[in-house]
């Protein structure tokens, strides 16, 4: 079956890729078949030596979508540092362009679990990818205005160094214990009502006027 897709989002330097990196070696240290699929907006940068233009961002987050689905369909567990919905937004805060929202919703609608960064590490720079601390509140906000207006749920991931590491790690143990969960509670005893008339809670008697 396919594996269980951990997503990553966030504004710049708020350590999606720190976070993703961590959380799969660990993941495989617990010897869980865990990898990490990097942000292919970093990959562009780095070969093209430039940030997209706006005719590219298309083409930036179905490629991040394309490499999230290889990876899920190879792996139990992929930690993805961002998905196609961290490119619409950017889109719309650096564009204005909002036409990328549809498909990103779509693709991130596989996510099984949404991890969003708090904005409590300090801002640093980081090549062609940072545009500067202000930015992040308002990138903050237009993250969390799409996965709300989706009714898609998220985790706020905060903290630093193993803080971090340990708060984002609850919420993936309790996404993997899903499972288990289900088996416990399908056998649990079920409670049952019982009456005067019968111990059938659905049973039309009970709606019945007494006899006299």
């Amino acid at each position: 079956m396919p594996g269980q897709v951990i997503a990553l989002l966030g504004a710049e330097s708020t350590g999606k890729t720190t976070l993703a990196r961590e959380l799969a070696r660990v993941l495989v240290a617990r010897s869980l078949d865990a990898v990490m699929v990097p942000e292919a907006l970093r990959l562009f940068c780095d070969q093209q030596g430039r940030t997209p233009l706006q005719h590219e961002q298309a083409m930036i987050a179905a490629e991040q979508t394309r490499q999230i689905e290889l990876a899920r369909q190879a792996h139990r567990i992929v930690l993805a540092d961002t998905t196609a919905l961290m490119t619409a937004v950017y889109s719309e805060h650096i564009f204005h362009d909002p036409s990328l929202y549809a498909q990103a919703l779509v693709d991130h609608a596989q996510v099984q679990s949404t991890l969003l960064m708090s904005l409590d590490l300090a801002w640093t720079a980081d090549g062609l990818q940072r545009d500067g601390a202000h930015v992040r509140e308002p990138v903050d906000g237009l993250i969390r205005s799409a996965l709300q207006g989706a009714g898609q749920g998220y985790a706020v991931v905060a903290g630093h160094g193993t803080a971090r590491v340990d708060h984002a790690l609850s919420v993936i143990e309790h996404l993997l214990d899903e499972p288990a969960r289900q088996q416990r509670s399908t056998g649990a005893p079920r409670w049952r009502w019982f009456c005067d008339n019968c111990d059938d809670g659905e049973c039309e008697q009970h709606w019945l006027a007494p006899k006299r």
